[in-house]
């Protein structure tokens, strides 16, 4: 078979094998959706739409969404409207984000229980400060059934007696779906009630406010007020105060410590009473089994239950395991984010440096070198003149003047500081040109359009993608152009670490998952991730640089612009910061060729091709292991794909 209908087979493969593993992919979202994300539970469906509700605290978290496709997957099985998939474009741990703050400190009423993970991880001391008034709360006993069923029916005929009583309740429940089952079951024996979950937060206040009235029944996820005094009403005081039924144990103690809580406020009188049957998640996952045959050999009947301190304690014992299980979890969540952490500072002083001027000559300077020294690397080795000289031209615009000779016998560092000198006085040289060719048109701006002129918008392209760079006019007349240099850097600079910033996110991302194999080879996952993201990072780095290198290099004013003086007034966009929306306000246009980027935005636009170039024909793809298409005879990695 000739070579280029291998090239074509193989290209027809690749392509066939790329829609398979997204099909793939997008089925095992799917199952994910169907089988693991109970509507509800994580989820709830309001207005037409897919919201996430948070396990802890039962509340909508508004604007967030599933990742990596799983989102969609949940909406099409709900038969909502499928909504766009999300690019991340930063990331940061609670506690990395927390560990920004020079001071740190905080108030809540259930630290306790969890003061070994705040020593652990921000070196806090958790410090007791004793009740303003004594606590009279009285807090039962945990009552043990055998079957939800049992237990339900329990809490029911409870709210009963508490409210022929005078006494206002609040049930607390673990999930949306468990508050709506007690509602039915209210509604049934025709008890009034208010029910506080995910789906409706918007009456949380005026719900909390009631739920302290006799006779009152309030069922609320676990959220229930928090951080709002529950005010007693008349005569409930003297009644017993109010009372708190748990319908399930949490996994974590400081939930059900949360919900405790709510009763017995400034000295009030109250109650707190958990329902816990065999069935639930908790008691399923630790021991149940053993107290099934415990109730079984007291001859256990239907509706019976064991009310003990030892089950009591055996499930709190429980619960510290569930904690201890997470905080792990937690604890090697950090470890693998303070790797990204470490790159992140790099990436976002990059940023700064860029955003507001400062270092970013020197990290342009660095980039320059970095870029030289990369290429004579790569070709010295395989001492090939012509892809090196190649390469030059491709990465810096020049015809470097090292011969064939050089490269062969002199040292790496004197090349690299040889190439990297031919390569700056070329840039320089450049931007003078640039300045030369702009400075009439933009002082003809100011002397024919007046003073009211702030900013102007200069079209830059390197043929294969464009920037509108903004500029003061003020500075650029005050520094005879060098101004519209330094935006021009800045703009670019900012551009291409934004995009590539946000490709690595996802790569790492994928690295995280796929690196938990190796525990399979009785390897570390994180030791493995250290490496594998130290060299992902490692290439971005290069990769930013040799674009940025190369754009400067390559750009240029399109003649076809100055000519028609398209080089016009830019208005600078405004952040509205009510709504964190931007307003897209007009910069001059530009009719590059090739992708544009829009100065301060970052987003690609696609203007209409004006310069006058021959269509580009994509040649077919070279695998790096086929023989170079050059004649060499070496394999394409080891020639002219090598700087690939």
């Amino acid at each position: 078979m000739p070579a280029e209908e291998k090239l074509h087979s193989k290209e027809i493969l690749l392509n066939e094998y790329a829609v398979k593993a997204d099909r793939i992919h997008t089925v095992q979202q799917l199952l994910k959706a169907y089988t693991l994300f109970d509507k509800d539970t994580e989820y709830v469906v309001m207005d037409g739409a897919v919201k996430i509700v948070d396990e802890q605290t039962g509340r909508i978290l508004d604007g967030r969404r599933y990742s990596d496709g799983l989102h969609q997957a949940i909406e099409a099985k709900e038969n909502v409207k499928i909504e766009a998939s999300t690019q991340t474009y930063a990331t940061v741990t609670l506690q990395n984000y927390f560990r920004m703050y020079h001071k740190l400190a905080g108030m809540t009423g259930t630290a306790e229980t969890e003061a070994g993970e705040f020593w652990s991880i921000y070196k806090l001391d958790v410090v007791s400060i004793p009740t303003n008034v004594k606590a009279i709360r009285k807090d039962e006993q945990d009552l043990v059934y055998k079957t939800k069923r049992e237990k339900y029916k329990a809490v029911i005929d409870e709210i009963e007696k508490l409210r022929a009583a005078g006494r206002p309740t609040l049930v607390g429940t673990t999930s949306v779906e468990i508050s709506e089952l007690l509602a039915r079951m209210l509604k049934q024996k025709n008890i009034p009630h208010n029910v506080l979950n995910a789906k409706q937060h918007a009456r949380e206040a005026q719900i909390v406010a009631e739920a302290g009235f006799a006779g009152a029944v309030t069922i609320a996820t676990n959220m229930a007020g928090r951080g709002t005094d529950i005010k007693l009403g008349t005569g409930v005081k003297e009644s017993g105060g109010l009372a708190i039924l748990g319908t399930e144990r949490h996994e974590s103690r400081r939930v059900d410590r949360q919900l405790r809580g709510r009763a017995g406020r400034q000295g009030d009188p109250g109650t707190s009473q958990f329902f816990v049957s065999l069935e639930d998640n908790l008691m399923r996952m630790f021991g149940s089994e053993r107290i099934a045959g415990l109730m079984d050999r007291m001859g256990y009947k239907e509706g019976e239950v064991i009310q003990h301190s030892m089950i009591s304690k055996s499930i709190e014992r429980a619960q510290k395991k569930v904690e201890e299980n997470n905080f792990g979890i937690r604890k090697r969540l950090l470890e693998y984010d303070d790797v990204m952490n470490k790159q992140r500072n790099v990436v976002y002083g990059k940023r700064n440096h860029a955003l507001f001027g400062e270092r970013l000559a020197l990290d342009l300077d660095n980039a320059f070198y970095s870029v030289a020294e990369g290429l004579i690397n790569s070709f010295k080795e395989g001492n090939d003149h012509e892809g090196f000289k190649l390469t030059a031209i491709m990465n810096f615009g020049i015809d470097t003047a090292i011969t064939a000779e050089e490269l062969n016998k002199v040292d790496v560092p004197t090349l690299s500081e040889r190439l990297y000198n031919e390569a700056i006085t070329q840039y320089r040289r450049k931007s003078e040109a640039m300045v030369a060719q702009t400075l009439p048109i933009i002082k003809n701006i100011r002397a024919t359009q007046g003073n009211h002129i702030e900013n102007v918008a200069v079209p830059f392209t390197d043929g294969k993608r464009g920037v509108q760079v903004l500029t003061s006019l003020d500075k650029y007349l005050a520094t005879e152009g060098v101004e519209l240099n330094n935006a021009l850097e800045r703009s670019i600079t900012l551009a291409l670490i934004d995009d590539a910033w946000k490709e690595h996110l996802r790569a790492m991302d994928d690295l995280r998952h796929s690196v938990q194999t190796a525990g399979y080879e009785q390897k570390d996952p994180l030791v493995i991730y250290k490496i594998e993201a130290f060299s992902a990072f490692k290439q971005m780095d290069d990769e930013v640089n040799k674009n940025i290198v190369s754009f400067l290099c390559h750009c240029g004013i399109p003649m076809e612009q100055t000519k028609d003086a398209s080089i016009k007034e830019g208005k600078e966009k405004k952040t509205d910061m009510s709504n964190m929306r931007q307003r897209k306000e007009e910069f001059a246009t530009s009719s590059t060729g090739g992708r544009e980027y829009a100065s301060q935005d970052n987003e690609y636009i696609d203007p209409s091709p004006a310069v006058k170039q021959e269509p580009i024909k994509a040649d077919p793809k070279i695998g790096r292991n086929d023989p170079c298409p050059c004649g060499s005879g070496k394999k394409f990695k080891n020639c002219h794909g090598a700087s690939e």
